[in-house]
């Protein structure tokens, strides 16, 4: 029986019922421009500051929303796309450029984290995948909700964590912060960091936004968009940001302790919220 105890003591600690261990890692959000159309150059942009975050120590490099086409499909900011233009830019997972993505995390020894325009099955999606310090795909997310402007898209319909070397990561995709279930979802299924890479509007309200993302769910967040970095802590606090008007490197150091998952959501009461399942009246 005592032998069996500290086994018992270690699974325990490692359902998503408990924080993991103390972890810390230093995260890098690219705050950085992609050029709409161009995989090529905005791959050759990725590597340069990929290699620039690596050598300031980052564990974890993190690209906005959409970064290797350049974040195209949006019908508002792209007025004219075509389906047959937008599928042509698009990659499978285990497309050519992908790939290159994949070597490089694993040259650099790193978790990157890359937003992209995913052909699969015959069908598009906006996605992001995590790949690992080994080239593996750990995390492989594709947004689940959109403002109606992006109408080549497949929404995706899952919401997927990732137990890795750093600790336990889920992603959505811009507009998907605005759920606030969204980011519940993946608390609950043990997520200490949300990464939320970005495209869309950014301000004042967003950032409110966020903190409360962090805080209702106790939880990291890292909101990464091509004008506008934010890493926030479990108690709502603004850990970093980005500053001024180019392209730069934000980062943070991460520290996975006794305060992740410790907020008000423990006392969720899930046997009485049965009316959130309820469609909203139109």
């Amino acid at each position: 029986m005592k032998k069996l105890i500290p086994l018992f003591l270690s699974l325990l600690a490692a359902s998503s019922l408990l924080p993991a261990a103390d972890r810390a890692f230093t995260i890098a959000a690219l705050r950085v421009t992609p050029e709409r159309w161009d995989k090529e150059g905005n791959y050759r942009k990725l590597e340069q500051w990929a290699r620039k975050a690596a050598e300031q120590g980052a564990q974890l490099v993190v690209t906005p929303e959409g970064f290797l086409e350049g974040y195209v499909v949006n019908t508002s900011a792209n007025p004219g796309i075509t389906e047959e233009r937008y599928r042509a830019v698009a990659e499978p997972l285990d497309g050519a450029v992908m790939n290159r993505i994949r070597s490089l995390a694993r040259e650099l020894k790193i978790h990157l984290l890359v937003g992209f325009a995913e052909s699969r099955d015959g069908r598009m999606f906006n996605s992001a995948v995590l790949f690992s310090p080994q080239g593996e795909a750990l995390l492989h997310y594709s947004k689940s909700h959109n403002a109606h402007d992006e109408p080549f898209n497949t929404v995706g319909a899952e919401f997927p964590v990732a137990q890795t070397g750093l600790g336990t990561l889920g992603a959505l995709i811009c507009y998907d912060r605005q759920l606030p279930e969204t980011s519940r979802i993946l608390a609950i299924k043990g997520a200490q960091m949300i990464l939320v890479p970005a495209w869309g509007s950014h301000g004042e309200m967003n950032e409110v936004m966020m903190r409360t993302r962090a805080y209702e769910n106790a939880v990291y967040v890292a909101f990464v968009h091509p004008h506008c970095v934010l890493i926030i802590d479990p108690k709502g606090s603004v850990v970093a940001r980005d500053q001024g008007d180019v392209d730069q490197i934000v980062t943070a150091r991460i520290e996975f302790d006794g305060k992740v998952g410790r907020g008000p959501i423990r006392d969720r009461r899930p046997d009485i919220y049965g009316e959130l399942l309820t469609p909203p009246k139109r």
